[in-house]
This record gives structure tokens, sequence and C-alpha cells, in this order.
């Protein structure tokens, strides 16, 4: 719904990271003329409306959700589901004027391994102070265009304990030497990869600026960073320590991303082009060792509510340079000589959820009915891994293809939401072989 806002120039073009705030959103929205849009465009915005006014009212909110599999999904999507085998948490939350506090509990259950991990995900404190907002907290974020896949940061893995600051909202600049950048958005935060590591306690940092020159362009800049941690001098300054070549190398593992994202309308259809490049050097042109998401969406009318249909193309084999797609340099992303856990957390990758050296071919349909049902159809094509890969997958122990066909209805019922997902695949990740089918379903609800 947001995207199609933001296509139809109801919102701002800031829509390729999550979380968004509420608050620029919403006062958007109250400013924009919809009379003259069309119908699917004045539904959408009802219905981002009533979910901010919901989510935003003040006062104590409780939630409970539940998530349970045969089979977890190798692929991990901007609509993911659970992790695991299973999943459980309760949510209660508190929605100040300036402040907000949310709490969730649960636990996933990992059958495999006959492992309960206790599951804090999602809990946070924000403040807001003039026109930013201060938070801490165990965040998901995804940062990128891309439906399927995100190069430096996802939803893959479990989100980590950090403290950031974002802006409310997307005004642009008032000086005239600035405010050709059009609406932007900034944000910044400092994390904590704790846990099982080699090199423990390894702080992590994300730092983003996207903005909107131009009516449908998006570019968005951003870098992440590990340093410090065990085995490693612990120097802050070293995070301005940009230059990483054979004669200078720095004491950070660092990840650069340039984000492209183009919208439309074609025959009155909206639609999407967008390109992710994550460069594992500080020079984003040589020797970038460049991992590559390319991808397009376009609305179709289909029973007065619109198709989505998306075609996107994941690339972890590096390129040496930013496109010189002959010259190789397999193994390097995610992984690092130096940092040897790589950047990942909890033994999944921060981005792609395939981690290093692999390649995504992604279809998908997306239909939301008049009754509120969406269904969703994914074809996946996974090369997980190569036989060049000399260093870490974690999803795999050997190089596999597999193909995977994925079916999914999404159902509210009275305060409800039921999501009920089939997949059948060709062959699974090393060391299991074979077939598999799986279905998974997950409930949430306000208590």
């Amino acid at each position: 719904d947001i995207e199609l806002l933001a296509n139809a120039g109801v919102l701002a073009n800031i829509t390729s990271q999550w979380p968004l705030p509420w608050a620029g959103i919403l006062t958007q929205l109250a400013r924009a003329p919809l009379s003259d849009t069309p119908a699917y465009v004045r539904k959408a915005a009802a219905r981002v409306l009533a979910a901010g006014q919901a989510q935003t009212a003040h006062g104590f909110h409780a939630g409970l959700s539940a998530d349970a599999t045969n089979l977890p999904n190798v692929v991990r999507g901007f609509d993911a589901l659970g992790r695991e085998d299973g999943q459980a948490q309760v949510t209660g939350e508190f929605m100040g004027d300036t402040t907000s506090i949310g709490v969730s509990l649960g636990a996933q259950y990992t059958h495999r391994m006959h492992h309960t991990q206790f599951l804090p995900d999602g809990s946070y404190a924000a403040q807001q102070i003039g026109g930013a907002l201060v938070y801490g907290g165990t965040i998901t974020h995804w940062w990128g265009p891309g439906w399927i896949s995100a190069l430096s940061l996802s939803n893959n893995a479990r989100p980590f304990p950090q403290i950031g600051i974002e802006r409310l909202d997307n005004t642009p600049f008032r000086s005239p030497w600035l405010n050709w950048i059009g609406p932007w958005q900034a944000e910044f935060f400092v994390g904590l990869l704790d846990g099982a590591r080699v090199d423990r306690d390894t702080a992590y940092t994300g730092f983003r600026f996207s903005f909107n020159p131009l009516p449908g362009l998006e570019f968005a800049l951003a870098r992440t960073t590990e340093l410090c941690g065990r085995h490693h001098d612990c120097d802050p300054l070293a995070y301005f320590d940009i230059r990483n070549d054979d004669k200078h190398v720095n004491k950070t593992n660092d990840e650069g991303n340039l984000d492209f994202r183009y919208s439309r309308h074609l025959g009155g259809m909206p639609f999407e082009i967008y390109m992710q490049l994550m460069n594992e050097d500080s020079n984003p042109f040589w020797h970038s060792y460049t991992s590559h998401l390319y991808g397009g969406s376009i609305w179709v009318p289909f029973a007065g509510s619109p198709l989505r249909l998306t075609a996107e193309y994941t690339d972890t084999v590096p390129t040496v340079d930013i496109f010189s797609y002959g010259d190789l340099g397999h193994g390097a992303a995610y992984n690092n000589y130096d940092y040897v856990d790589g950047m990942r957390y909890r033994g999944r990758s921060l981005g792609a959820s395939l981690d290093s050296d692999s390649r995504l071919l992604s279809f998908q349909g997306s239909w939301r009915a008049n009754n509120g049902f969406v269904y969703t159809l994914t074809y996946n094509h996974a090369d997980v891994s190569s036989a060049q890969n000399r260093q870490l997958n974690v999803v795999t122990a050997a190089p596999v293809k597999i193909n995977m066909g994925v079916a999914r209805v999404a159902v509210p019922f009275r305060g409800f939401e039921l999501d009920i997902e089939g997949r059948l695949q060709d062959d699974r990740p090393r060391p299991d072989h074979g077939k598999a089918a799986a279905i998974e379903v997950a409930l949430k609800t306000n208590l």
C-alpha cells in the first residue's frame, strides 16, 4: 500500500527502508488530495491511515503472534514468516505523546537441534526529540528496494540490541543550496552482535541516507561496519578511516550500499525498477567486490484491485570491480579475513538469505481481493553457494540448486490475521538431499 501511494505521488518516494516513522506518513496523508486519484489509491490510503492511527493511538496495546512449520523457508523475503520450526510471542506496548515503549516476550523452537531460545525480538523504547526519533531495542531493519532480498540488512537474521536515531518525516531542506535533494530520510544506529561468536561482542553500526530529487526517483547511500569485539583493538575512530587497500588496511569490516529506485506509470499502471549494489570495500568502483540486486514490479488491474507482478535477481558472487561481470571475487560477500564470523548474527547472514556466493531468481505475483484476502504466488530458482567459494556459506555445506514454488494466502478475520503458506522444492541445502514439501501457519491478533 505504501509503495502504491508513493508511486501515485501521495507520499514522498522514500520507501526502500523499513521501518518507516508513522509521523511522516500520517502527516502526508492528511495533506494529500485524494479525490482525483484512482479508487485503488484511495483504498490503499484508507488502509494505511487506519493502520497508522491504530498503531499510534495513545494508551496501552497488546498482541499475540505464533508461527509453526515442518520446514522453515530457506528464502526469506520482505514478507517472510518464521525463522525456525515454531515460535510464539506476546507483546505489550505503551504509546504516549512523545514516548513509546514496547516489550515482546516469547520463544522459538528448533526441532532438529532440540533447542528452545528466548525471543525478545521487537522490544523497544523510543523518544521524540524535536524532529528526530531516538530509539533503543531489538529492531529488524530492511534496507533496500527489493521485495525478495536486501543485500546488507534484512529480516533474515534475528534483530540484535541497538540504539539509534532517525528523522520523523521526509520534508526537504529549506536551504536553496540543498532543497534540490527533495524529501529525504536519514538513520544511524550502533548495535552489539552478542551471542556465540569467535569475535564476541562485535560492535555493528549502520548509516543510511535516502533522498527523492525528482518525482519517482529515489537514491540511497548506506554503510554498515563491524568494529571492536574480542581479538580486536577497540578504536572508535577507526570508523572514520574509510581507506582500505593493500597499502593501508583499515581496522574495520565495512559494506557500502548504493540503492536506486524509479517509479512511474505505464499505460495507467504503476511500475518500478530498482537496483542495489553492495560493495565490500570502501572504493565503489575499483576493487569494490560488489554484489548486485536488480528487479522491477508492475501493478496490473485485476478484478477491481491491482495485481503486483515482480521479477527480481540477486547475486552475491561479487564482481572484483563494480560491473566487471567476468572478474569475480568468490566468497567475499559477508565474509572477512579479520572478522571471521563475517556479517552474520546468530548463524544467519544480516543480508541476503542465501548467504555468500549465491544467486536467486524470483518471480512473484501478489493480489489483494476486495474482501481483504491477500494471495501470493512465488517461484524461486536458487543457486546456493558455488564450487569456487572457499569461504563460509552458512546455509549449505556444499553447493546446491533449488527450485521452489510457494503459494500463500493471508486471511483477516475478526481481529485476527491468519497466514497459510505451502511450499514445494526439488532439493534441500546440504547435508540434506531430495524433494521436500512444507506448510507454514502464522497467526497474529491484538488482545
